[in-house]
């Protein structure tokens, strides 16, 4: 019986070898690091609160709830005659341990679910009694056309199938709100800005706005903007404070 030809073995440059033995060596490494920072993540973020904590968390948000009814008795007649627009922007600039249950609700009704989020609102008796009660955790005014475009081109985005997608083509808005007429995103500024038959449906679809934090800006806590503060109505002002968030 004839012996077989030997075949020949697989060869490997060892310099191949040498790189994969570094990049296994880096992976378990770079396993280590990430294990490491979730460790120190999880106790860093677990910090046990003093008793006086409690108690001034817990006065604050009855003060909060206090000052809230106050301010929903004030009548909404008149607190928005300095403009003839129609449209608001909204920016939720604080609230957090010292916000009663009820203005995070009236908030959230606003959608502002976040801090230094942004949302487009109709100017009714309805929505500045709204923000009359949570006037100390927001900012708003009278966005102009500029400020519409460039929020919606630069940060826009909309819901899809449940799902938040930004809008870098015109194919999403065609897509839900092709049977209102609008195809586009100038249909959208355009809807926005003049407050259309549609803007209900056109908010809806946007996301609120995730603004950037400005530097050296909303200082003035809860103090309101006609005395220094940062809360409260700006009126046209908004357009600043849009551009340096946006």
């Amino acid at each position: 019986m004839a012996d077989g030809v030997p075949q020949p073995l697989n060869y490997i440059p060892e310099v191949i070898l040498k790189k994969r033995k570094n990049n296994e060596e880096w992976a378990i490494r770079r396993k280590l690091q990430l294990e490491q920072k979730v460790r120190k993540l999880k106790s860093d973020s677990f910090v046990i609160k003093k008793p006086e904590q409690f108690i001034r968390e817990y006065r604050d948000k009855e003060m909060d709830l206090v000052q809230m009814k106050q301010r929903g008795k004030r009548r909404a007649k008149g607190a928005l005659t300095t403009s003839d627009s129609k449209l608001l922007f909204v920016i939720r600039i604080g609230g957090k341990s010292d916000m009663h249950p009820r203005t995070r609700k009236a908030l959230y009704s606003l959608r502002l679910r976040k801090i230094f989020s942004g949302v487009f609102v109709k100017a009714n008796e309805r929505t500045v009694e709204i923000l009359q009660k949570v006037e100390p955790f927001v900012t708003y005014g009278y966005p102009n056309l500029k400020s519409v475009k460039d929020l919606i081109y630069k940060k826009g985005s909309g819901k899809s199938d449940n799902q938040r997608v930004p809008l870098t083509s015109n194919d999403i808005v065609e897509q839900t709100l092709g049977q209102y007429g609008i195809i586009c995103l100038e249909d959208v500024v355009r809807e926005i800005a003049s407050v259309g038959p549609h803007f209900k449906e056109v908010t809806c679809f946007l996301c609120p706005f995730a603004l950037t934090k400005p530097e050296k800006a909303l200082q003035g806590k809860k103090k309101r903007y006609n005395d220094g503060g940062d809360s409260g109505n700006r009126e046209d002002h908004i357009n600043e404070l849009i551009s340096k968030m946006n």
